[in-house]
């Protein structure tokens, strides 16, 4: 009997409550059982707060911290305290309340997906902002004029939501910087000719019945800028671009998802065979099921679970003139389809790139030198890549030298077949959203969405074209 009141003592001194539950029991077992049920209760709303977004720039905040605040107020520093190890205890135990991933645009684009599906989400990021590798390097553009009926299926969800992003997501006024001014691929050649002409019959029948065949005079007289000896074209005007740090961002503040800058994933936590939490710098995240969205450090990644997942890191460099009054800004973006060389109005000048086939495989890395000699590649009319063969402008540009220019470089991760990596892995608790193969920015929202319909079941592997285990057979880059 004597002992009873003595315990019940030190249990309150281990566990105060604060002044605002005074109306609760002030010992004994009552007490203590008042302090679980707030420390689960406050458990719950941290939860619960994790979904409750405040859309503030540059990314949101969610309701989360205003309860871990609360549970400490509330109910003590001790009874707080457990009921955020409650919370945490929950998510490693393998209830829903964690993801993680990484923030290029196709990690930023899964958060709002997942949270749609009643998860709640943490972004791991090594970097100390979002959006700062690989992405950045690229030029935003999305297309339709695709090869194959599933990455048509598969960038057109991502355009649906680029034309209606701020209605989407709910952020009033956001701007993408997006414009719809068009792909125009041009050939030179009877053989470009018959090729064009074959691929557009065939995306007429994948149902891309907006995807126009131009003879050459129709280009010249739609764009003025095409060179005489440009034969045909092949055009569509809802392709496009937009600005792709304000895509990833725009994602990031829609997702309400809990980010972590600077804190490097190390490893993972397994459970028997299953992946239960990632082990990063600042300590361990429990988790129902990681995502993995690493860019091209996506297959170092995935070792680190002992999946051998063949990616192939190629560097891709882009040519940045920031002023040059001679480009037309409402062109189209203009590929040369026989030597890859395009360009497109950005800033007050353009944006110019290549894509080599011939590049060699790289580890990955996060600093990549650029070579001069890709923007000469570009510039001289001398070269056979000159965009002056299609764009006879380009050669005054180089005769007068006048126009200052930048070279930036970054890393694309490709496939064998150059479609991503969508789905549940072989390794249970591991989820992939990666290898995009340059597409990343286009394909962002449609490959997340089935990324996270994969995860959960809501489509079976069969309805998944991209799942991780598919019969991979090599195949060439469709032009870009």
């Amino acid at each position: 009997m004597s002992n009873a009141p003595t315990s019940s003592a030190a249990a309150s001194r281990a566990f105060p409550l604060t002044p605002a539950a005074t109306w609760l029991p002030a010992t004994g077992t009552r007490r203590i059982a008042a302090g679980l049920s707030l420390a689960v209760a406050f458990a719950a709303l941290t939860a619960l707060g994790a979904n409750i977004v405040i859309p503030i720039h540059p990314v949101p905040i969610t309701m989360q911290t205003l309860f871990v605040l609360l549970a400490g107020a509330s109910i003590g520093a001790g009874w707080g305290s457990l009921s955020q190890c409650i919370y945490v205890a929950l998510g490693i135990a393998g209830l829903p309340l964690f993801a993680t991933g990484a923030t290029g645009p196709f990690g930023s684009a899964l958060v709002p997906r997942a949270l749609s599906a009643g998860l709640s989400t943490v972004i791991l990021e090594k970097r100390p902002a979002l959006c700062t590798l690989t992405t950045p390097v690229s030029t935003g553009a999305f297309r339709l004029q695709f090869d194959n009926p599933e990455e048509i299926a598969l960038v057109r969800e991502g355009i649906d939501l680029f034309e209606r992003f701020a209605e989407v997501t709910g952020l009033d006024g956001y701007d993408l910087g997006l414009k719809q001014q068009g792909y125009l691929f041009c050939t030179t050649d009877e053989a470009g000719m018959r090729r064009q002409q074959e691929w557009v019959m065939l995306q007429h029948g994948w149902g891309l019945d907006d995807v126009e065949l131009l003879p050459g005079d129709e280009v010249r007289y739609r764009f003025p800028h095409i060179a005489p000896t440009v034969l045909q074209a092949r055009y569509r005007a809802r392709d496009g671009w937009l600005k792709p740090k304000a895509l990833t961002m725009g994602y990031a503040r829609a997702s309400g998802a809990m980010i972590c800058l600077e804190t490097p994933a190390t490893g993972f936590v397994r459970q028997g065979e299953r992946i239960v939490g990632v082990e990063t710098a600042r300590g361990t995240i429990g988790c129902q099921q990681v995502v993995l969205a690493a860019g091209p450090f996506s297959g170092v990644v995935a070792q680190w679970a002992g999946l051998d997942l063949e990616m192939r890191p190629r560097r891709r460099m882009k040519l940045v003139i920031p002023e040059l009054p001679d480009i037309p800004a409402d062109s189209p973006m203009t590929i040369d389809e026989e030597t890859v060389a395009h360009w497109r109005p950005a800033l007050r000048g353009a944006y110019a790139l290549f894509t080599d086939p011939s590049a060699p495989v790289t580890e990955p890395t996060e600093n990549v030198t650029p070579d001069a000699r890709f923007a000469f590649d570009l510039l001289n009319p001398a070269s056979p890549r000159s965009l002056a063969r299609i764009s006879p402008f380009w050669t005054q540009v180089w005769e007068r030298g006048e126009p200052d220019w930048v070279l930036q470089a970054g890393q694309y991760e490709y496939t064998p077949d150059h479609r991503p990596y969508l789905g549940p892995s072989a390794v249970d608790g591991l989820v992939l959203n990666c290898g995009y193969s340059g597409h990343g920015i286009m394909a962002s929202a449609g490959g997340s969405r089935l990324a996270i319909d994969a995860m959960l079941g809501r489509i079976s592997p069969a309805e998944n074209p991209f799942r991780p285990d598919r019969e991979i057979v090599e195949r060439p880059l469709d032009i870009l």
